[in-house]
């Protein structure tokens, strides 16, 4: 039987051409399917098929998922870090020229001008002050948030000439490897601010950075900084900005989200969510979305989930697998190996990996898993899912 994947958004070619036409039944019109793979359809509210093992969302943010829900039931959400972060970035340096220049209100004041050749230039010469703009190097960025994108803007920036300053008290030692020996770490968030002439936010939108730059925040920024927002509107609180560029505390705000507002205000550049909107982010983004389901479903590989802990473990030749979602808590690898032995069923090799509240354990066993033991498996206490592969 073929692994059925319902898409409930159009995905790229390049990332459906992944799952062999052999081997996966995809569609929109799929029925009962093993996974979902979407882009920005909303699940809150939606009821979670039965059928369901996996959820792949093709882009890095997932709050259009009830991540909860999903994790209660053993269903291991996926996301796809990085795929979109050139694209990103690019736009986040699009944006700091586009402050620093003034080139939007220049651009709206220059498409306006009427008359022959003659009025347009002296118009030009004598609004021209008006949009007098500064250059970046040796101007302090701070980036907030040094994931995938963080980096690539912090070591974009450092090309530019710019002093990069970074905050992340999570950073990966992976992105720590990738990111500049120029750019500078601040374990402060406050200190950082005071310090900087532009400000980027590049962190997840979840409870704790929810308004993580509000009126306290830009109060410590420097006098005339520039803010960018390219991650998600709500990290940032919009009436504090609106206040903070009243007062002329910011000299400007360039965002991909518009609100009312906003819109109003002379100094704020909206973008209609342009940050992944290219061709090649959404097909890297297809890519790696389709090839995590497919290792999820295979092998029970489990890479770049959002709420169960990295796993990977090389198939033992001539095994069967069982793959467990759990809680985690105390003994359940010591319960699951007690029922598989009971069962005469052999272990060859396992994994154990938690993270939080959630764990999951891959079991390779010498001999086939019947109904029944598979059963008693779930039947454990705690133990969310279960499935032999």
């Amino acid at each position: 039987m073929p692994f059925k994947i319902k898409t409930l958004n159009a995905i790229s070619p390049v990332g459906l051409d992944r799952l062999p036409k052999d081997e996966y039944l995809v569609g929109d019109g799929v029925e009962n399917p093993d996974a979902l793979l979407l882009r920005s359809a909303k699940l809150h509210g939606v009821e979670i098929p039965a059928s369901v093992l996996a959820v792949a969302r093709a882009g890095a943010g997932t709050n259009n998922i009830p991540i909860a829900d999903y994790s209660a039931k053993g269903i291991p959400v996926f996301n796809t870090p990085g795929a979109n972060a050139n694209a990103v970035k690019e736009l986040v340096v699009a944006a700091i020229f586009l402050a620093a220049r003034n080139i939007i209100p220049a651009a709206a004041f220059a498409h306006r001008l009427d008359g022959d050749a003659a009025s347009m230039d002296k118009a030009v010469e004598a609004g021209k002050k008006n949009f007098v703009g500064f250059e970046l190097p040796g101007r302090t960025l701070a980036v907030v948030g040094l994931g995938a994108i963080g980096v690539e803007v912090a070591n974009a920036a450092v090309g530019l000439g710019m002093r990069v300053i970074g905050f992340d008290p999570a950073i990966t030692v992976e992105h720590a490897w990738n990111l500049s020996a120029l750019v500078e770490r601040e374990t402060n968030l406050e200190a950082m601010l005071k310090q900087a002439d532009i400000v980027t936010v590049h962190v997840p939108l979840v409870d704790g950075t929810r308004g993580l730059i509000g009126a306290e925040q830009l109060a410590a920024m420097s006098e005339s900084a520039v803010l960018v927002n390219f991650a998600r509107g709500p990290i940032v609180e919009v009436p504090a900005v609106v206040a903070a560029l009243e007062t002329g505390k910011l000299r400007g705000y360039v965002c991909d989200f518009p609100r009312p507002e906003l819109n109003k205000h002379e100094n704020v550049v909206t973008l209609p969510h342009l940050g992944a909107s290219t061709n090649e982010a959404e097909e890297n983004c297809a890519f790696m979305a389709a090839e995590e389901l497919k290792a999820y479903l295979e092998d029970g590989t489990i890479k770049n989930s959002v709420n169960f802990p990295s796993a990977e473990l090389p198939r033992t030749e001539g095994t069967f697998r069982i793959a467990i979602a759990n809680s985690n808590v105390p003994n359940m690898v010591g319960q699951i190996s007690t029922l598989l032995a009971a069962e005469g069923l052999n272990i060859a090799d396992l994994l154990n990996k938690s993270r939080g509240d959630l764990a999951y354990t891959l079991v390779d066993v010498n001999g086939e898993v019947s109904a029944d033991a598979l059963a008693k498996v779930r039947s454990i206490e705690g133990v969310l899912a279960a499935r032999v592969i």
